[in-house]
C-alpha cells in the first residue's frame, strides 16, 4: 500500500487541504505575530534549507524591521508635534500677557501693532475695525479701518477664525508688508455690541505658518484677550454668547 507523504498526512489527520490552510493565513494576515510560538515550529534551520524551502525567518526579520522603522518614524511625528504645539502655546501666552500688561488703550494699539509681531513669531500684525456707515473709511494711528460687511466677507458669517494663504483681496492692510505675506490667520474681534466689528490680521512670509489644518484654540484665546482689553480700557459693556 502506497504511504502518503508527510505533510498531506498531517493535514489529513484535522481534515485539512494545504489550500486550506493558506486561504485561512491569507484571509488572517496577523495570525502568525499573534501566535509567534509557532515560528519554532516552521522557521527552517540554515542546514536544512534547500530547494523548495521558503526562508520565513529572514520575511519575518525583514517585517518586523518595516514595523519598527514605521513605528519611529510615528513616534518621531508625534514628538514634532508636540513640540510644535508646546512653542504655540508658549507665543500664546507672552503675546497676551504683552497684552494684559498694557497700562493705556494708546499703549494697547501699540502692543498689538509693535509686540505681538515678535511674541507670536509673524512679520505683520494689524489691527482692523469697520468703519460706521456714517464715517469715512480712513486709517488712524495704529488702526486700519474698513468697509463695513468686510469681517464677514473674508471669514465668513458666524466664523470668527480663518487660517490661510494671503488673501488677495486684502494686501492693501499690510501695507510695506503686503508683498511678503505668504500666509495669514484673520480674527474676529467683537468686544461690545455697543463698537464695530473688528479684526487682527497676522501675516507670515512662510507659506506654512498658517494652514486650514491647523488647530485655532490658541489663537481664539489670544483674540478673546484682546476683546477683554479694548473693553477694559474703553469702559464697554459686555453681552456674552
Amino acid at each position: 500500500m502506497t504511504q502518503k507523504p508527510k505533510d498531506a498526512a498531517a493535514a489529513g489527520e484535522k481534515g485539512l487541504r494545504q489550500d486550506q490552510v493558506v486561504a485561512y493565513l491569507r484571509r488572517h494576515p496577523d495570525f502568525l505575530t499573534e501566535h509567534s510560538e509557532l515560528l519554532d515550529h516552521l522557521l527552517a534551520s540554515e542546514d536544512r534549507r534547500g530547494e523548495g524551502v521558503v526562508d520565513l525567518q529572514s520575511f519575518m526579520i525583514e517585517k518586523l524591521r518595516r514595523e519598527t522603522t514605521r513605528l519611529k518614524k510615528r513616534q518621531a511625528d508625534l514628538l514634532a508635534t508636540s513640540r510644535a504645539n508646546m512653542t504655540s502655546q508658549m507665543r500664546v501666552h507672552a503675546a497676551a500677557l504683552a497684552l494684559l500688561e498694557a497700562r493705556s488703550f494708546e499703549n494697547l494699539i501699540e502692543a498689538v501693532t509693535t509686540d505681538l509681531a515678535v511674541h507670536m513669531d509673524v512679520d505683520v500684525v494689524v489691527l482692523c475695525v469697520e468703519s460706521s456707515d456714517e464715517a469715512p473709511v480712513k486709517t488712524v494711528s495704529g488702526i486700519y479701518m474698513i468697509e463695513p460687511g468686510e469681517v464677514d466677507r473674508q471669514l465668513g458669517a458666524g466664523r470668527n477664525i480663518v487660517l490661510s494663504r494671503k488673501h488677495p483681496e486684502l494686501p492693501e492692510i499690510y501695507g510695506a508688508g503686503a508683498a511678503l505675506v505668504q500666509s495669514e490667520a484673520l480674527l474676529r474681534l467683537r468686544p461690545s455690541p455697543d463698537v464695530p466689528t473688528g479684526m487682527l490680521a497676522l501675516g507670515s512670509r512662510y507659506e506654512g505658518r498658517f494652514d486650514p489644518y491647523q488647530g485655532t484654540e490658541l489663537l481664539g484665546f489670544l483674540g478673546r484677550t484682546l476683546e477683554h482689553c479694548i473693553r477694559t480700557w474703553l469702559g464697554l459693556t459686555f453681552k456674552g454668547g
